[in-house]
């Protein structure tokens, strides 16, 4: 049984209540492109004042209308929608598009227009699209419920768009490159139907082959993600989000809590989903074609043949740049390469078959490459001569690509002279480009995509809490939420990640500068001596941290000095004593940064890169929604620069990578178990070759509000 929301993809009727016949209203565009779109349902006109509109008989009313309408177009002002949603729900409507805008306004009753609108749809069950939406477009079906200047034509790609100005320049642009859509919807303000439930739509539509989205924003995060990697199971879904928001752009009180709210989030929970990110609007087309043309790809291994070497460096230098791979051709390829091409020939890959290369030596070399079992795609790179025509070079070429077979991408340099080659190629199915560059980047988000889906498919394991370590967590924190506190103390964070099996530093808590004396004096070692309030998360700022201290005096003396600074600084905190705690030799390891926040839209996040007082300027860092797993844990350390340190260098001994990625599922582990947990940090987690310890570390709670006894 098919939902209320098909009546947006495919109604058999459709009403516009607000029709005109004036030129420039919204009402007379949207009637004007009902008719003219070649819709063969049903459509009737609702006007209150006037029987005709376009020629066709106009209802006064929803109640006059002749049937009940699978999808309603309101285009009348905001006052007058609640009585209308009411109207067409009571008739047995499916679904409505409100393109109105201004329905934030307060009605007669004094209540939000929009509010009242969404109430009155809900109780008869039917679906809003909008409102201050574009409308709704299916060329498929030659259905064109919008005001946009043209409907574009048909075709096999979900356009989803938030902004409804972009809409109507993408459509434009598209019908200019002759590119097709099976739907194009407009959200506005999302009211009630926003990406997820597009996302569930579009999914099971089969006219949609890929799924195109422009995003500014999301309301409801996780039923997003839900929504998105059930569509990016199925089909290509590509998403280009405007606002990417500059680092550091808001204070907070640990390194992963500015991070909330960040772009970076978006681009976790997109990966996450497995969606494609691109740049530019331009690319969402671009790389829909890409994907199409690249079915049959195994892996990123690419081989490359060409007629000249400066492009096919161009080509090289991207690919690396991208974190591409080039094939290495095996031994028997070479050899046969050998014994086909001039000896001048590049003996290596990339394939320069030299400039004045005859079509057939194009097809031969084509051929033993994308033989090869240790290449996945082969990029072809032909710049124009005087000595074969290109589009000979290209007839000869493409009986080589079959179809279900590796892909071949082709980039045909120049102009006039390539045209007719490029377009022959584009008309077999193969991949076109015009530059080495941009056949590089399309060729590296295919990869991507094939990634993206291979991660979607792989099984995911999260182990539950163990009673006793949710027990033993409960019991730590119960100093903390008695009072009423947001911030533990460094100990009491400590405690948490040691019960989850996170080593920590022995540390000891002094309740003045004697206490602390006596604790360097017992631990007989140097000692990092560091400040204990409640209302001070970075230490360093206020001198609250001094290290490699020896024995009672120093110690003493380097507490005093620490809360006449604090007096000083911040002589309204709390200085509630000192932590104590042995040197650790950090010259053996590096220092990582590990965290949690909490983000508005999408939940807790998990941070994983390099630490230390220079966190934030050193700018290595990744995340990945949580729960993760072991394979998710191990991708996050991948995508940092700090892991290649972690792996040694020039002698040094590599890091315990296995300890890193058992403490960042210990970490999703304290998130599952304590729901109340905002904020954690952990700077620095020392990683050296004999295992991984916490040096520091901050743990957030959120407090309950209290509501006030009426």
């Amino acid at each position: 049984m098919k939902s209320r929301l098909h009546s947006f993809l495919s109604p058999r009727s459709v009403a516009l209540v607000g029709a005109s016949d004036r030129p420039r209203s919204v009402g007379g565009k949207v009637a004007r492109n009902l008719l003219a779109g070649g819709f063969t349902g049903d459509v009737w006109f609702v006007n209150a004042r006037h029987a005709t509109v376009a020629g066709r008989p106009a209802y006064r009313s929803v109640d006059a209308l002749p049937g009940v309408p699978d999808l309603a177009v309101l285009c009348t002002p905001a006052a007058t929608l609640p009585a209308l949603v009411t109207a067409l729900g009571t008739k047995g409507c499916q679904a409505a598009v409100l393109i109105t805008a201004g329905l934030e306004a307060l009605g007669d009753d004094g209540r939000r227009i929009d509010i009242t609108v969404l109430e009155a749809a809900r109780a008869s069950g039917m679906r809003l699209l909008g409102p201050n939406c574009v409308g709704l477009l299916s060329p498929k079906h030659g259905l064109n419920a919008s005001f946009a200047h043209a409907m574009g034509t048909a075709g096999d790609l979900a356009l989803v768009a938030q902004s409804g100005a972009l809409m109507t320049a993408l459509l434009d642009w598209a019908a200019a490159q002759d590119i097709g859509f099976s739907h194009g919807l407009s959200l506005g303000n999302a009211l009630d139907v926003g990406f997820p439930e597009l996302l569930d739509l579009l999914r099971d539509d089969a006219d949609t082959r890929a799924i195109l989205l422009y995003i500014e924003s999301i309301v409801d995060g996780p039923r997003f993600v839900e929504a998105a990697t059930a569509a990016a199971r199925l089909k290509p879904v590509i998403v280009v989000k405007s606002g990417r928001a500059p680092e550091g752009a808001r204070a907070a009180a640990s390194h992963t809590g500015a991070l909330a709210g960040s772009d970076e989030v978006y681009d976790a929970a997109f990966r996450r989903a497995g969606l494609l990110r691109v740049d530019t609007t331009r690319a969402l087309f671009d790389v829909a074609e890409t994907l199409a043309r690249c079915e049959g790809l195994a892996g990123g291994r690419l081989a490359i043949v060409t007629n000249g070497g400066g492009p096919a460096i161009l080509a090289t230098d991207a690919l690396i740049a991208h974190g591409g791979q080039l094939a290495r051709l095996s031994p028997d390829t070479l050899a046969a390469l050998d014994a086909s091409l001039p000896s001048v020939w590049s003996h290596g890959n990339p394939v320069d078959i030299v400039g004045d290369a005859p079509p057939a030596r194009y097809a031969d070399t084509l051929r033993l490459v994308l033989a090869d079992p240790q290449v996945d795609a082969v990029l072809l790179i032909h710049a124009p001569t005087a000595i074969v025509p290109a589009e000979e070079i290209a007839a000869a070429c493409l009986p080589v690509s079959k179809p279900g077979a590796k892909p071949l991408l082709t980039c045909w340099m120049g102009g006039e002279a390539v045209r007719t080659a490029a377009e022959a190629c584009a008309a077999a199915g193969l991949a076109v480009f015009e530059t080495p560059e941009e056949a590089v980047d399309g060729f590296v988000d295919a990869v991507r995509h094939r990634t993206l889906r291979a991660a979607l498919a792989a099984p995911r394991s999260v182990a539950p809490v163990p009673a006793a370590l949710q027990a033993e967590l409960d019991r730590l924190l119960t100093a903390a939420r008695s009072a009423g506190r947001e911030w533990l103390s460094e100990a009491e964070a400590k405690a948490m990640l040691a019960a989850c099996g996170i080593p920590v530093v022995a540390t000891q808590v002094a309740a003045d500068e004697t206490d602390a004396g006596r604790i360097a004096e017992a631990l007989a070692v140097p000692v990092a001596l560091k400040l204990l309030s409640p209302d001070i998360t970075h230490k360093s700022e206020v001198g609250g941290v001094v290290l490699g201290l020896a024995g009672r005096d120093a110690t003493e003396a380097a507490a005093r000095s620490m809360r006449e600074r604090v007096a000083a600084l911040r002589p309204a905190a709390r200085l509630e004593g000192f932590t104590v705690q042995p040197m650790v030799d950090r010259t053996a390891g590096e220092e990582l940064l590990l965290g949690i926040a909490t983000d508005p839209t999408f939940g807790r996040i998990l941070l994983f890169g390099a630490g230390g007082v220079a966190a934030e300027l050193k700018a290595d860092k990744a995340l990945e929604l949580l729960p993760i797993d072991a394979v998710q844990a191990s991708a996050l350390i991948d995508r940092t620069r700090v892991v290649r340190l972690m792996a040694g260098y020039r002698g040094r001994a590599a890091l315990d990578r296995t300890g890193v990625e058992q403490a960042l599922q210990s970490l999703d582990l304290l998130a599952r178990a304590v729901p109340d947990l905002l904020e954690l940090d952990i700077n620095p987690l020392l990683a050296t070759p004999a295992g991984v310890i916490a040096l520091d570390a901050r743990i957030r709670l959120r407090i309950p509000r209290i509501r006030p006894e009426s």
